[in-house]
C-alpha cells in the first residue's frame, strides 16, 4: 500500500496509545527525521511518560520541527495527536515554514493497542485512555483535510498498517532535473504575431495545422522554451497565444509557471463574480468565439499551472512576480500568492496602483530568478534576478533571456494594443553591473557557495576586511579571486619534526582520496595573475599589487607575450585568464618584513649569542663551571646561525624585474569557464607551455596513497628538497575539486621542513621542550577556515567566469578577506 508524500513535508503521525506508531516512523524514516513526543518529554523531565510536562515538552518539540523545516528538511511528528487543537498547531507550523503538512492515522483495533501497552510496564494507565483516544480519533479522521492536511493517508487495520511503503514525490514544482537550456520568455499578454516572432528569432521552427494556426515549435536542438506567465488578457489574440503554448506544452517543448491573469481567467471561465478589467473583457471575448472544447481546455490547462519552478539543480527559479530565496522550492498559499502577485508596500502610486515591495534589491540568493509582472522598458540584472517583462501589450517589446547563455533577445511590439495606466518610463536610479555598494559587504552577510552550503561573514570580520580593502587593495575589477588559506598536515608523531609528509597521505587515504600529486613549495609570495588582452594585475592574498607602474606593465607584458604565444586565448575562446602562482623571490615583495623582523631578530640572537659564549669560554679557562651553560648557550647559538641561513635561502638580489621568476601552478578561470574540474597534471602540463624568463617550473610527482613504496619513494623526495632548503610541499587531490562522504575535501595540505619552520616558530622551536609544547597546536579553526575560504573562492571564480555583475563577484572576494581575521594562529 504506497502512501505517496511530498519530499519536503511535515508529517504528523496520529493514532491511539500503542498503535505503533513509534515502529512505524522507525521502519520508515531515518531516525533523525522523527520526532516524538515521548522523548522530548523526556528531555525537559526526565520521565517520557509525565503527562505534567506535556505543555513544555511540545514547545520544545514545534521550536526543533520549525528549525529543521527552516533548513527543508522533512519532519515527522510522533505523537497521539487525536485532539483537534493539538494538530492545529502542527498545520500551523507547516503554514509558517511553507510546506505541505500530510497526516499518516493509524487505526488498528482498540484490542491491540490495549495488549501492547500492557507489554510495556511504563504504560501504566488504564484502558480508558485508549477508548477516549480511539473516540477522538474516530470523530476527526473525515475532517482532517478540512483542518489544512494537503494529504491524508488513513491505515485501518495491522495488515494495512504493516503493508504500508513510503513512498516520497517531488513538489510539482521540483524541476532541478531539468537542466536546459532555456529561452526564457516575459509577458506575452495576447501578442502572438510578436510571440511567433520572437520564437522564429530564437531559432524555434512554427508548427501550423491546416488552417495555419501555430500550434507548436519546435526548439533548436536540446533547448526549450519557458514562459514566466500572463499569455493572456490586454492583447489581440490570447487564444492564438494559447494555442501554441498548450502545444509547445503538450510536445514536451515549453514550460509555463502561472500568471495572475491565468488565475483571474479561470475564475472567469467558471462563472465566479469577477471583475472584467484589465483585459479580462477582451480575452473572454475572443474565447467565446471559439469551440466549447478549446474553452474548456484552456480551463484546465491554465488551471493546472504551477505558481513557481526552480530548474537547472536549484540554479534556476521561474516565477510570475518573482520569488524570494526563503521560498524557493516551497508550497504553500503564501508562496503562491509572492510568486503570481508579488508584495506591496501597502501604498499606491499616482496612479492608484499598488507600490511593489523592491524584494529584488535585497535578494542575495545563488539561484537566478526570471520572473515579470511587472513591465519595465529594458529587462537588466538586479542581484541575480531579471524582471522579462518589457511591455510588449503597452507598445514595448517582447524579451527572452537565453539561459544560461545570458544572452537577451527581442522584438518589437507592432503596436500600441492597450493603453497602460502607468506609462512605461526608464527607471530614474540604475545600478550599472560594475558599480559597487558598501551595503553589499558590511554588516552579518551570508555566502551562498555551490561546493559547501553557505558561509558566514560576521560583521566584525566585515568592519576588518573593509579597512584592507579600501586602503590597499587594487581596483575591484581586476580583483576576481583571492586564494584561501592553507590546511597545514596533522602534527607529526616523528620526535625530531613537528610536520612530516605521511600524515598528509595517511589523511587523504582515509578521506578515500587513492591518487595525490606533491609540488614543491616554492618560497616566495602567494600572486594571483589577471592577464587581459590589453591590460592585468598581479596581487598578494590580500588583494595588494606586486609592484607599480612601469614595472608592474612589463611584467604583464611579459606574462600576457607568453600567453599568446602559447595560443591560450585561442584555444580557451577567451580574452581573459586567471592564474595562481608563487612570486619568486620571497624579498620581491618581503623585504621589509625580513629586514625588520627575521633579519633583526636573527642578527641580534647571533650577535648576542656568540658575545655570551666568548664569556663562558673565558670563565671556563679560569676553572668555573659553566658546563651546562656553555652547551644550552652553544645549542642556541647553532639555532640562530641555522634561523639566519633557514631565511637567507630565500633571498637573492633583483632589479626592477632582473631575478624575478613567477611559478604559476594553477590556471584558475578564464571567460565563460572554470578549471577546478580539470587535474593538477592537466594545470602543470598547460603551465609549462608558458616560455620566458620570468617562468620557473613547479616539480611534482603523483603518488598512490594505498602503494607503501610510492608513499617511501615521496617521503625521501620531500626529504631531499628540505635538505637542499627547500621550504617543503604541498600534496593535492590529483582530481582537484574533491568531495568525500563529509563533504570538500582539503584542496591541498602542506607540509613545511624542519629548517623552513625554524623561521615561522623561532630559532629554539627544535628545542625537545619547545617540541613537545608546539604539538599542542590546534589544527581545527584552521582546516575549517581553509575550506570556507576555498568554497567561497571557487565561487567567486564561478561568477566571474559567468560574467555576473561585479558586486557579486565582488562579495565573494571580500568574504574571503574577511575570513581571514578570524582568530586562527598565522603560524599554522
Amino acid at each position: 500500500m504506497e502512501l505517496k508524500i511530498p519530499d519536503l513535508c511535515l508529517v504528523v503521525l496520529v493514532g491511539a496509545s500503542g498503535s505503533g506508531k513509534s515502529t512505524f516512523a522507525r521502519k520508515h524514516f531515518k531516525p533523525t527525521q522523527v520526532l516524538s513526543g515521548d522523548y522530548f518529554r523526556g528531555l525537559v523531565a526526565d520521565d517520557e511518560n509525565d503527562q505534567s510536562a506535556s505543555g513544555a515538552a511540545f514547545d520544545v518539540l514545534h521550536y526543533v520541527a520549525g528549525k529543521r523545516l527552516e533548513a527543508g528538511r522533512t519532519t515527522v511528528v510522533d505523537a497521539t495527536n487525536v485532539q483537534r487543537a493539538d494538530r492545529a498547531h502542527l498545520v500551523e507550523l507547516a503554514r509558517e515554514h511553507n510546506v505541505l503538512p500530510v497526516v499518516i492515522v493509524l487505526d488498528v483495533p482498540e484490542e491491540v493497542c490495549l495488549a501492547r501497552n500492557a507489554a510495556r510496564p511504563d504504560r501504566d494507565f488504564g484502558p480508558h485512555v485508549v477508548r477516549r483516544h480511539r473516540t477522538a480519533l474516530r470523530k476527526s479522521v473525515k475532517f482532517l483535510a478540512k483542518e489544512g492536511f494537503r494529504k491524508v493517508h488513513v491505515l485501518r487495520g495491522q495488515s494495512e498498517v504493516d503493508s504500508a511503503v513510503i513512498v516520497p514525490e517531488r513538489l510539482l514544482n521540483d524541476l532541478r532535473h531539468e537542466t536546459g537550456p532555456f529561452d526564457v520568455i516575459g509577458d506575452v499578454h495576447g501578442c502572438r504575431v510578436e510571440l511567433e516572432e520572437l520564437l522564429v528569432e530564437l531559432g524555434y521552427d512554427l508548427v501550423r495545422d491546416e488552417s495555419g494556426r501555430a500550434v507548436d515549435a519546435v526548439p533548436p536542438a536540446g533547448r526549450r522554451a519557458a514562459f514566466v506567465g500572463d499569455l493572456v488578457d490586454r492583447g489581440p489574440d490570447t487564444p492564438g497565444v494559447l494555442r501554441l503554448v498548450m502545444g509547445m506544452v503538450d510536445a514536451g517543448h515549453a514550460f509555463v509557471v502561472c500568471g495572475n491573469h491565468e488565475q483571474k481567467l479561470v475564475r472567469a471561465l467558471r462563472g465566479r463574480n469577477v471583475q472584467l478589467k484589465h483585459g479580462l473583457a477582451e480575452s473572454l471575448a475572443q474565447l467565446a468565439r471559439e469551440p466549447e472544447e478549446f474553452r474548456a481546455t484552456v480551463e484546465r490547462f491554465c488551471d493546472g499551472l504551477v505558481s513557481h519552478y526552480v530548474l537547472d539543480g536549484g540554479d534556476l527559479v521561474l516565477a510570475h512576480a518573482g520569488l524570494p530565496e526563503r521560498y524557493h522550492g516551497r508550497a504553500s498559499g503564501r508562496v503562491r500568492g509572492f510568486a503570481l502577485y508579488g508584495d506591496t508596500t501597502g501604498e499606491t502610486d499616482e496612479y492608484g496602483l499598488p507600490v511593489r515591495y523592491p524584494w529584488a534589491d535585497e535578494y542575495r540568493g545563488r539561484a537566478t530568478v526570471l520572473y515579470g509582472h511587472t513591465p519595465t522598458p529594458e529587462a537588466e540584472w538586479v542581484n541575480n534576478t531579471m524582471c522579462l517583462d518589457t511591455g510588449v501589450v503597452f507598445g514595448g517589446k517582447l524579451t527572452a533571456l537565453r539561459y544560461p547563455e545570458r544572452e537577451l533577445v527581442s522584438v518589437p511590439a507592432h503596436e500600441v494594443w492597450y493603453e497602460p495606466v502607468r506609462p512605461l518610463v526608464v527607471p530614474e536610479v540604475e545600478r550599472a553591473p560594475d558599480v559597487l555598494a558598501l551595503s553589499d559587504v558590511t554588516g552579518r552577510r551570508t555566502i551562498e557557495t555551490t561546493h559547501r552550503g553557505r558561509v558566514t561573514v560576521r560583521p566584525e570580520q566585515a568592519a576588518s576586511a573593509l579597512e584592507v580593502m579600501s586602503r590597499f587593495a587594487i581596483d575591484p575589477n581586476d580583483l576576481l579571486y583571492l586564494p584561501p588559506t592553507m590546511a597545514p598536515t596533522a602534527t607529526s608523531r616523528r620526535p625530531d619534526v613537528l610536520e612530516h609528509p605521511e600524515e598528509a597521505f595517511a589523511e587523504y587515504c582515509a578521506a578515500g582520496v587513492r591518487e595525490v600529486i606533491c609540488e614543491e613549495k616554492h618560497m616566495g609570495s602567494r600572486a594571483v595573475v589577471l592577464v587581459r588582452q590589453d591590460s592585468g594585475a598581479i596581487h598578494t592574498r590580500t588583494g595588494r599589487p606586486f609592484f607599480d607602474g612601469p614595472i608592474a606593465d612589463e611584467f604583464l607584458a611579459r606574462v600576457r607575450a607568453a600567453v599568446t604565444e602559447a595560443d591560450l586565448w585561442g584555444r580557451f575562446e577567451t580574452d581573459w585568464l586567471l592564474f595562481d602562482a608563487e612570486l619568486l623571490p620571497w624579498n620581491a615583495k618581503a623585504t621589509g618584513l625580513i629586514k625588520d623582523q627575521y633579519a633583526a631578530v636573527g642578527a641580534a640572537a647571533v650577535g648576542a649569542l656568540s658575545a655570551a659564549s666568548d664569556v663562558l669560554a673565558a670563565a671556563a679557562a679560569r676553572g668555573v663551571d659553566v658546563a651546562d651553560l656553555v652547551a644550552r648557550t652553544g645549542s642556541r647559538l647553532a639555532n640562530a646561525t641555522g634561523y639566519r641561513a633557514a631565511y637567507q635561502q630565500y633571498i637573492w638580489p633583483t632589479e626592477g624585474l632582473e631575478g624575478v621568476r613567477l611559478a604559476p601552478f594553477q590556471l584558475l578561470a578564464a571567460r565563460g569557464r572554470t578549471f577546478h574540474d580539470r587535474d593538477h597534471l592537466w594545470h602543470l602540463s598547460t603551465l609549462d607551455e608558458l616560455r620566458g624568463e620570468v617562468f620557473t617550473r613547479t616539480r611534482h610527482r603523483v603518488v598512490d596513497t594505498t602503494d607503501d613504496a610510492q608513499v617511501a619513494d615521496a617521503v625521501r623526495w620531500w626529504e631531499d628538497l628540505t635538505a637542499a632548503g627547500g621550504e617543503g610541499m604541498v600534496v593535492k587531490p590529483l582530481a582537484n575539486l574533491t568531495k568525500g562522504e563529509r563533504g570538500l575535501v582539503q584542496p591541498g595540505i602542506k607540509v613545511r621542513g624542519r629548517e623552513y619552520l625554524r623561521i615561522i616558530y623561532g630559532p629554539d622551536y627544535t628545542e625537545p621542550d619547545n617540541l613537545a609544547r608546539l604539538r599542542q597546536r590546534a589544527l581545527g579553526a584552521k582546516r575549517s577556515l581553509a575550506l570556507r575560504e576555498y568554497a567561497v573562492g571557487l565561487e567567486a571564480l564561478e561568477r566571474a567566469a559567468r560574467g555576473e555583475p561585479l558586486w557579486r563577484v565582488h562579495e565573494c572576494v571580500f568574504a574571503v578577506l574577511a575570513l581571514e581575521s578570524e582568530p586562527v594562529d598565522p603560524r599554522l
